[in-house]
C-alpha cells in the first residue's frame, strides 16, 4: 500500500482478541482504559513505542493497528496527554474497517515488543 504524503498515520495498540470482537460486530468501542476515559486512545509514529512500553510491557496477544488521522473526521482530537505531548483522541466509536492495516505487536525476550515497520 502506497501512503499519501499527506497522510498521518496513528497507532492503536489492541488486544487480539478485542480487535477480534471488534471486526465481528464491526464497531470498537474502545478497550477498558478508551471506555473509562470517554475517548479511544491513539498514539503518533513518535509516540508509539513509549506507549507499548509504558502501558503494554509484557502484554501478549497484541495487535497494532494503522489509522489516516485525517479519515476519523472532527471527533479527532489533539490534545495534551504524556509530558504535554499532543496524543490524538477519538471522541468517537471506530470502524474497524477503516484501519489501513493491522499487524502482530509480538514479545521480545525482554518483554518489549517488537514493532514492524510503521509507514506500510
Amino acid at each position: 500500500m502506497e501512503l499519501s504524503a499527506y497522510m498521518t498515520l496513528i497507532f492503536k495498540i489492541v488486544p487480539r482478541s478485542l480487535w477480534q470482537e471488534a471486526v465481528e460486530a464491526g464497531v470498537f468501542k474502545g478497550a477498558p482504559v478508551d471506555l473509562a476515559d470517554g475517548f479511544i486512545h491513539f498514539s503518533s509514529a513518535e509516540q508509539v513505542r513509549e506507549t507499548a512500553s509504558k502501558h503494554f510491557a509484557n502484554i501478549p496477544e497484541l495487535l497494532i493497528a494503522a489509522f489516516d488521522d485525517g479519515t476519523l473526521g472532527d471527533q479527532l482530537k489533539w490534545e495534551p496527554s504524556r509530558g504535554g505531548a499532543l496524543f490524538p483522541h477519538l471522541y468517537a466509536d471506530l470502524d474497524p474497517a477503516s484501519a489501513l492495516w493491522v499487524k502482530d505487536l509480538p514479545l521480545s525476550g525482554d518483554g518489549n515488543h517488537l514493532f514492524p515497520e510503521l509507514d506500510q
